[in-house]
């Protein structure tokens, strides 16, 4: 029988990528022949992973000991980032020596392992890296070069977007030669809700990967899903739906190998079909997909629109005890200021459950005093507002925001203070503000939003500080336009060309320091350009047109601005005669008399002759007497009482 080692060898010499389950029956005997052959153990272990059997090549990791251990530090990190375990593998790939750790492979696994734990920036930085070091020499140009584009995009996602270089944010015409950079920069165009040039590039994706010839037919159909199924969404999102349910009409659930992009595929079908089905029915459709564990997990900002959208049904269903109860915990759970923004989302639909979708009063009743419970919800708060102002009622929902943002300014942790000036926060105030007509308090709020970004070295809000800008520099406070020329010079250090801050920059130092903005001038059109065309005589004869100011709320109505209209004539009613009236003859005096009270009365029937008869004309008089009443108040008169049986019935008796 031949020597297991040697057989071993000599198969490792001719060995090819097929060769994988050959190579572990030959690594299996020759460690049955000596286990501390340690070549033969590490053998085992490339070929488990080559055989995608990552938690066998774990067991046998540990099974060879510490010098096996030691020997195979990046094949242990790989099997951990496999199975799932980041951080094991993160710690893995930290304890080996340093030049080993500095090796190429070792550092891309490193950006991989950062990738999927949702460390981008770190990421990036190690594709940079390994990008500056002429990727050409290594072979691998274009896998770093579609792995750190991705990485952007999700950086783009994380809302991190300032922290990519303006070169990269740019796609260049390398990305629109294959389908696998050409889909990771349409990624990066619907991060930035760009989704006409995203939807562009898929389009070149998915032309570039139908025509190529380095792929099978099944490798295609594999390939073109994802890029179909990010093209539905993109149409959906442009208000093309028509377009997105003919793509969604290509995508075949059971062809779907991938967990993550089946979920998707599911997910998007359902919003596809809008909220007029069952919903009972529609959750068991997107109950089909599963749970996704180790590297089958959705991406953070993925896992929360289903997340949203499950709580979407379970709304429909009525389930609001259930659904309050789930986002209360996750809410309460968010204690930094990022996780605090993370989960407004979940405020909203925690108030839609409180109030059981509830408007008005009666919901604002009811949510208030959790607000109070929960004082850092931004998504309950921005509930409440909206309801007030659905109400007409800016005045207590500016009451709220300010106590809000009042109680962040005085928060210990100072990156309370990004929640504070949060682009959203901040222009939800500036909107209320405008309500009422105080502009000093929008100037004064943005201002202090300004000064906040621009001590931050590489600030996040770019527009924020675009609208401060401008707005301070319709000022005439000089405070105000010196804070609007700082602002602007942060905006036109960032890379990028942005003609709104070069113009703000020269509009805000144009009568101060000629010196610099002088740079800035060539990038801006001319004048003459500008004017081209238009007519500044008729400008002039037209006028000048004036902006009508917000008039403060009063309880009064305003006085109408139409001309009194004329009052029309009284018509006068024609007189109306009796029938049997005769000009020149006497009414009759008793006209206004009752009928029973005129001379010419004539009672009719026994009872009517009787009561005529009891009346004082030939009738019997009754006797009346005068009283005398207590205390001197008078006298009052009275029927005299006559005698006889005083008014006794006599009881009938039996017959």
């Amino acid at each position: 029988m031949s020597d297991p080692t040697a057989a071993l060898a000599s198969l490792l010499r001719t060995a090819t990528i097929q060769d994988h389950d050959e190579v572990l029956k030959l690594a299996n005997a020759a460690i049955r022949a000596s286990k501390s052959d340690t070549d033969a153990q590490h053998t085992r272990v490339v070929a488990l992973l080559k055989l995608d059997r990552f938690d066998d090549a774990l067991r046998a990791i540990a099974e060879g000991g510490h010098a096996l251990e030691a020997e195979c530090i990046l094949e242990k990190a790989y099997a951990l980032y496999k199975t799932g375990h980041l951080q094991e593998a993160h710690n893995a790939a930290e304890s080996a020596p340093s030049a080993q750790a500095a090796s190429r492979p070792f550092r891309r696994l490193r950006a991989q392992i950062a990738y999927r734990a949702e460390n981008f920036s770190d990421a990036a930085s190690i594709y940079r890296g390994l990008t500056d070091e002429k990727a050409s020499r290594h072979g691998d140009e274009n896998d770093i070069r579609i792995n750190l584009l991705a990485t952007n995009a999700q950086l783009e996602w994380a809302g991190l977007g300032h922290l990519i270089d303006g070169g990269e944010r740019r796609p260049s015409r390398a990305d629109l030669e294959s389908f696998e950079t050409a889909y990771n920069a349409a990624c990066a165009h619907i991060a930035r809700a760009e989704l006409v040039k995203a939807s562009v590039f898929l389009k070149r994706a998915r032309d570039l990967c139908e025509a190529s010839e380095d792929l099978s037919p099944d490798e295609k159909k594999i390939e073109l899903l994802p890029i179909i199924i990010q093209h539905i969404y993109v149409l959906s999102q442009l208000g093309k739906g028509s377009e997105a349910v003919a793509l969604q009409k290509l995508v075949v659930q059971s062809d779907i190998l991938e967990a993550p992009t089946k979920a998707i595929a599911q997910n998007n079908q359902i919003a596809l079909a809008g909220t007029e089905g069952n919903p009972y029915l529609t959750q068991r459709v997107a109950e089909l997909a599963g749970k996704l564990s180790g590297n089958d997990k959705l991406f953070e900002y993925q896992q929360s629109v289903l997340r949203r959208n499950k709580y979407a049904l379970d709304l429909q269903m009525h389930k609001f005890q259930g659904t309050d109860s789930s986002t209360n915990d996750r809410i309460l759970t968010a204690s930094t200021p990022t996780a605090v923004l993370d989960v407004a989302p979940l405020g909203v639909i925690s108030a839609a459950a409180r109030t059981q979708m509830g408007k008005g009063n009666a919901a604002i009743r009811k949510i208030l005093p959790i607000l109070e419970k929960r004082p850092n919800d931004v998504g309950l708060l921005l509930t409440i507002i909206q309801l007030y102002v659905q109400m007409r009622k800016p005045g207590p929902a500016l009451a709220i925001l300010e106590t809000f943002l009042k109680r962040l300014e005085t928060a210990t942790s100072p990156d309370y203070a990004d929640v504070r000036f949060s682009p959203g926060l901040v222009a939800t105030a500036v909107a209320l503000y405008r309500l009422q007509g105080r502009q000093n308090s929008i100037r004064a709020e943005l201002a202090r939003a300004s000064t906040h970004w621009r001590s931050k070295p590489k600030s996040a809000s770019t527009s924020l500080l675009r609208a401060a800008g401008v707005e301070l520099l319709r000022s005439s406070n000089p405070e105000d336009v010196e804070a609007a020329g700082a602002t602007f010079e942060k905006l036109v250090a960032q890379p990028g060309q942005d003609n709104t801050a070069a113009a703000g920059l020269v509009a805000s130092f144009a009568t101060r320091d000629y010196a610099k903005i002088e740079p800035y001038l060539q990038k801006l059109a001319p004048v003459e350009r500008l004017t081209a065309g238009i007519n500044v005589q008729a400008l002039i004869d037209a006028g000048v047109c004036s902006v009508a100011t917000l008039a403060p709320a009063t309880r009064k109505r305003a006085a109408a601005d139409e001309p009194e209209k004329e009052k029309t004539a009284k018509r006068r009613r024609k007189k109306r005669l009796p029938k049997d009236y005769e000009e020149g003859k006497l009414p009759d005096p008793e006209r206004w008399l009752p009928l029973r009270d005129r001379s010419t009365y004539r009672p009719k029937g026994k009872k009517g002759k009787k009561r005529a008869q009891e009346a004082t004309q030939g009738g019997v008089v009754k006797e009346e007497e005068t009283l005398e009443l207590v205390g001197g108040a008078g006298a009052v008169k009275v029927e005299k009482a006559t005698g006889g049986q005083g008014g006794k019935k006599k009881k009938k008796g039996k017959k």
